[in-house]
Formats: structure tokens, sequence, C-alpha cells
């Protein structure tokens, strides 16, 4: 694991905002549109944190995974690569990767326990095979550095670490993963800038403090002007927005399925 977030494969791999948002052709041929692809992405962040309470991981691997979620579909279509799989899966990876492993059958268990629908219904020879692809869709990177990691002593320099600051600001930063932030920034950025939300709803005078670190400030506050308006687009998202974006993706699956198999079919009768 590497030490030092500017060498660090991480690093090299941030992407541009508009790199995030640009949805699949594959996708769009589909009927998903930006809304589709955001909501997706955001209602799969919020199995992989309910599935890990069930396995009983780390705060770290639910990270990792979303992480790796939301990479995946930088380079990727959700045509191809089936969300609801790859959601288990990267949790299944990440667990790996943040020695905290996690055996696929547990997953199974608790996937088939938790979701009737049968789109969720996945074998352990199915996570095992998605596991490759996304190893491959990731070219085998998987450093991933989050806010976390400095979140503690940045409160603890600005005279912050009281318990109810820390609550907030893990809390805060715990939200950034419904969003694609982690792609786009430095982890650090993402810790100050929920320190700043965290200092004005607290009515901590936190001013002389940013301006000795130094940062741009112009970053910091973009960075939390999008976490904010994240909560403000985002209170009353239902099931029927959820549903129908993923129906939209469940045609899409089914039809790449059935194309598979009539070639497959096809080249058996050579």
């Amino acid at each position: 694991m590497a030490t030092n977030f500017w060498t660090s494969s991480h690093y090299k791999q941030l992407v541009e905002p508009e790199e995030v948002d640009m949805v699949n052709p594959l996708d769009k041929e589909k009927g998903i549109t930006l809304e589709d692809f955001k909501l997706i992405k955001m209602h799969m962040a919020n199995c992989i944190s309910k599935l890990a309470q069930h396995v009983k991981v780390r705060q770290r691997v639910v990270a990792t995974a979303v992480t790796y979620m939301r990479r995946v579909y930088t380079r990727k279509s959700m045509a191809e690569y089936d969300p609801r799989l790859v959601a288990p899966t990267c949790l299944y990876l990440a667990s790996k990767a943040e020695e905290s492993t996690v055996q696929a059958r547990l997953l199974v268990f608790y996937i088939k326990k938790s979701y009737t629908d049968d789109k969720y219904r996945f074998e352990i020879k199915d996570i095992l095979e998605m596991e490759m692809k996304i190893l491959e869709a990731l070219n085998y990177y998987l450093v991933v550095f989050h806010p976390y990691r400095s979140l503690s002593q940045l409160l603890q320099d600005a005279g912050l670490s009281d318990i109810n600051m820390t609550q907030l600001t893990w809390g805060l930063i715990n939200d950034t993963y419904k969003m694609d932030l982690i792609l786009v920034h430095p982890p650090h950025l993402i810790a100050l800038a929920c320190i700043y939300i965290a200092s004005v709803l607290r009515e901590k005078d936190t001013t002389a403090w940013f301006e000795e670190l130094r940062v741009d400030m112009n970053v910091v506050k973009n960075i939390s002007m999008e976490i904010l308006d994240f909560y403000e687009g985002n209170r009353m998202i239902s099931d029927e927005r959820i549903n129908a974006a993923l129906n939209k993706l469940s045609s899409s699956v089914l039809y790449i399925k059935v194309h598979l198999l009539v070639s497959f079919q096809g080249h058996a009768l050579v």
C-alpha cells in the first residue's frame, strides 16, 4: 500500500468533473440519462453500505468499495457491467484490498436474504467472475486514499477535535461517497471541505486557521457547495425514481444476455 498520496496510483487516476458525468454510449442507447446514471451509482453506494453492515466490515472497506464501483463506471457501461453485481463484488474486492476479507458465500447469503428481487440473486461464481472483470477495468490499481486519514489530524490542528465536531465531519465524509468527489479531488481537500461546512454549522470561527493552511480556499468552498447542493437536490428520492432507472438498465442487461446466448448457440451449431 502506497504511503504517499502524491506518488500513488490514486493521485494519477484523478479525473476532471466532466469525466465522471459522461454516460457511456451503450447506456445512452438504452435510455439511461445523466440523472439515471447518478441515481443508480448513489443507490448502489447505499446497497454496498447496507451489505457491509451485515458482514460487519469497517467503514474504510465500504469507502474503498464505493470508490472502486465509481471508478469502474468512468470506463465501462452499466449495460455490460450490471451495477447490481458490481456493487457486492466491489465490496468483496475491497475487503481483500483492505485486509478485512469477507467470504463470497457470506455476501451471496446476505444478498439473497436482503433482496427478494431475482435481479439481485447472484451465486458465488458470479461474484468471482465479476471480480476479474473489475480488476481489469481498474487496471489492477487498487490503492485508495480516503479523507478519514487526515481528518483527525486536521481537526486536532484546528482545535476542533471534540466529539460533536468529529461525529459531524465524519458523517459528512461518509455522505461524500454518494457523490463522485473521491474520483476528482485529493482526499485532504474533501476533509477540509467537510470541516469548513461543520465549522459554519456549529458557528466555529476557522478563518485564521484556514489562512494558515495555505490551501486554495476557492477549491475547498467549491467542494463544500457541491456537498450542500447534493443534500438540497437529494432530500426526497422516491423508490419509484430508483426503480424506473433500474428498469431501463434491466432491459439493457437482458438484451445483452440474450444476444450472448444467441451468439453462443450460433457458434455451437457451426
